[in-house]
């Protein structure tokens, strides 16, 4: 396997980047090569497309879009690739993400998005989501996914002895 970027992070917006941080973070530590971009597709709707449609060509395996509002990122680079599309809604906005939220969730039969939550723990289950589809083909990813949550479990015991200690 190549040292190319495996999953596309791609944002609607500089003010996203705090919260797709997350998927990065958890891409990094699972040690799978990622790139972020930031293309709207409403304000770049042609950068939008073309990223979304060479990214199979370019090596990419799974993209992550995250958008706020009901600006639908996810569904529009989904309907120019046969990739695996995550979607992200941002919090934020008038309805605090939940427009986001049914945008990305609410999409036409034959053009799926996977929807994660709202925010930075939908964020972060984007770039596990994205861990696990690439796993498929990758057994040391899967071996790693069953350590994450077995450390994951003796964290909160840990914290659970603490708290009992108190």
């Amino acid at each position: 396997m190549g040292n190319g970027p495996l999953v596309l992070i791609v944002m609607g917006s500089e003010s996203d980047l705090p919260i797709m941080q997350e998927a990065a973070d958890i891409l990094k530590q699972f040690e799978v090569p990622s790139e972020m971009r930031i293309s709207s597709a409403h304000r770049s709707p042609a950068r939008t497309l073309a990223l979304a449609s060479e990214a199979a060509n370019r090596g990419i395996k799974v993209i992550i879009a995250g958008a706020g509002m009901a600006a639908h990122l996810a569904g529009v680079v989904a309907s120019k690739t046969v990739l695996p599309v995550i979607g992200v809604p941002m919090p934020g906005g008038a309805l605090n993400g939940v427009d986001a939220l049914y945008a990305t969730v609410q999409m036409p039969a034959g053009i799926p998005v996977a929807t994660m939550a709202i925010g930075k723990a939908g964020a972060k289950n984007a770039g596990l989501f994205a861990v696990q589809v690439l796993a498929l083909s990758r057994p040391d990813l899967s071996e790693a996914l069953v350590q994450y949550r077995v450390d994951m479990d003796k964290d909160l015991a840990q914290k659970d002895a603490d708290l009992q200690r108190r």
